[in-house]
């Protein structure tokens, strides 16, 4: 939304089915083949999998099922965090899901297989984001267990391979030392999504204004407060949806 301000963004947040860090991978594709049958059904030119446990495990099956631009929180991270190493050393936070799937090491290594990547999974941070627990003593004594190893294997980078994460950069970045780089996937993401957009023909003309609609899963406001923690202003606009029911109508509606 601050990169490309002239651009619409409907987002569909599965509110009532997170987290799905601790969920099998086959939950996970069915989760996400559904929310992207609903938001390809309005006519998107693009799509984010804005959550990097579907990013891992869902990506694949998305890009091959619909036929428009797919974009991963992943790969921008990790080509990233290759190019910010100075030591060959990166550390990968994320959920269990994430870290179990590998999929931050084999990108990492797929721009430079001498980079040695040491991951470390976090369930803890995504509650505590979300409760807004991100600065005060619950938060360092998780952060200080969880990123202890890292520390001690001397990475100089480490990627938040979480979108919650970035909440508690602040008390990371203390924990970690000013001679690590923390890599944001989510800001990758969205410089990547920016030159997709501009190199297709894609982008609306800088004087337009971006509207944004926001649909939850579950009563919309959990996600208002929460939302506006994330993104620093005031949500609306917001629309609780049944997803089965909505893809199964919409199915049915072009059958007939």
């Amino acid at each position: 939304m601050r990169g490309m301000p002239q651009e619409d963004t409907i987002y569909l947040g599965d509110t009532a089915r997170v987290p799905y860090g601790t969920k099998s991978p086959e939950t996970v594709i069915r989760y996400s083949l559904e929310i992207a049958s609903f938001l390809v059904k309005r006519d998107i030119k693009l799509l984010v999998v804005a959550c990097n446990t579907a990013s891992a495990v869902s990506l694949e099956t998305l890009q091959e099922r619909f036929p428009i631009p797919i974009v991963g929180v992943i790969e921008p991270g990790a080509r990233c965090a290759a190019a910010a190493t100075r030591n060959g050393r990166v550390g990968v936070i994320g959920t269990e899901a994430t870290i179990k799937s590998s999929a931050y090491t084999r990108a990492i290594k797929r721009v430079n297989p001498a980079i040695e990547v040491i991951t470390q999974a976090c369930p803890l941070f995504v509650p505590l984001a979300e409760e807004g627990w991100t600065a005060n003593e619950v938060a360092r004594f998780a952060a200080e267990r969880y990123l202890e190893g890292l520390k001690v294997s001397g990475v100089d980078t480490l990627v938040l391979g979480c979108t919650h994460y970035p909440l508690l950069k602040e008390v990371i970045a203390e924990i970690m030392g000013e001679g690590v780089r923390l890599v944001d996937s989510a800001e990758e993401t969205a410089r990547t999504v920016a030159e997709i957009l501009l190199h297709g023909g894609l982008l609306r003309p800088v004087a337009e204004v971006g509207n944004h609609h926001y649909f939850v899963t579950d009563v919309p406001a959990g996600f208002i407060r929460i939302g506006n923690r994330f993104l620093g202003g005031n949500l609306e606009d917001v629309h609780q949806v049944n997803l089965e029911e909505a893809v199964a109508r919409e199915d049915s509606h072009v059958q007939a």
